[in-house]
């Protein structure tokens, strides 16, 4: 069994290609990301012929989506989740560190979502869907939609850099006070600003420091290859640490702390802080 969707293309003045006029057409590939993806799995037709990212749409062309449904899980995933804010179109969550976001595992933050958040009573609702990634070490702040629209406006924030993410980690070694840092990440501009606002000495570390963050882009694994770029990794990071300095056990220090973004409908500032996690405390009792 499939589910599908057609959309008719009305006149254009000028041919587009489709992997930019199809952004937001259909309710299940709501994302840029995700139409990319469709594309690449060969779920979409134009006129009865299979669709790739070369396609350009001229007018009046039909366009079809056809995915299959993927196997649910029958059993529920008990996953306690907290919280932070939630209305009819959004809601944050903390993640915790060590739990993937989303994939084809059972245990992901997507499927304890709908246990934990109150279902949309608007007319477009669907099950909740994380519009960003974390790492799956990472702890902290996600945000989800709630409904189809409200995931591609917040989708669409993401794109334009609108929306403000603070982490914190706890980074290894001497550091300047702040700084930019401008590493390219597979060969695409990436750029995170940075300020230490603690440090303390180590025996085996030399230095730890509580660093804030805030990166500009929106690079995989940015913030932990910028830090290691700089020599000072993040403590706990088995991939991009020293081999001799990896701190075992403890997992990666490292969260996200920080939204602050325009509502899409209430158009109010919406600005949530987390706390630092327990074990950064215990490092620095207290951000100064």
């Amino acid at each position: 069994m499939n589910q599908e969707e057609i959309h008719i293309v009305p006149k254009l003045l000028k041919p587009i290609r489709l992997q930019d006029y199809g952004v937001g057409i259909f309710n299940l590939i709501p994302t840029k990301s995700a139409l990319k993806k469709a594309l690449k799995k060969n779920l979409l037709t134009v006129n009865n012929i299979p669709a790739t990212s070369a396609t350009f749409i001229k007018g009046e062309e039909i366009i079809k989506l056809n995915i299959p449904v993927k196997k649910t899980f029958k059993t529920k995933l008990k996953l306690k989740l907290d919280v932070i804010y939630e209305d009819e179109y959004l809601a944050i969550i903390k993640k915790p560190a060590g739990i993937l976001v989303s994939g084809n595992s059972f245990k992901t933050i997507t499927n304890a979502l709908p246990q934990n958040l109150k279902p949309s009573q608007l007319k477009d609702a669907t099950l909740p869907q994380p519009v960003h990634r974390l790492d799956y070490p990472t702890s902290g702040l996600l945000l989800v939609g709630k409904t189809n629209s409200s995931i591609r406006f917040l989708n669409k924030l993401f794109e334009t850099k609108t929306i403000e993410k603070t982490y914190y980690a706890i980074a290894i070694g001497n550091m300047q006070k702040q700084g930019i840092i401008k590493t390219p990440i597979e060969n695409k501009i990436s750029i995170t600003y940075y300020v230490v606002e603690n440090s303390v000495d180590s025996k085996r570390f030399e230095k730890l420091n509580l660093v804030k963050l805030k990166p500009k882009t929106g690079r995989k694994h940015q913030l932990r290859i910028h830090l290691s770029s700089l020599k000072n990794p993040i403590l706990g990071d088995r991939e991009y640490g020293i081999p001799s300095l990896i701190l075992k056990g403890k997992g990666l220090y490292l969260h996200a702390y920080k939204l602050k973004f325009t509502h899409p409908f209430s158009k109010k500032i919406i600005e949530i802080e987390d706390e630092l996690p327990k074990k950064f405390k215990k490092i620095f009792e207290t951000k100064q």
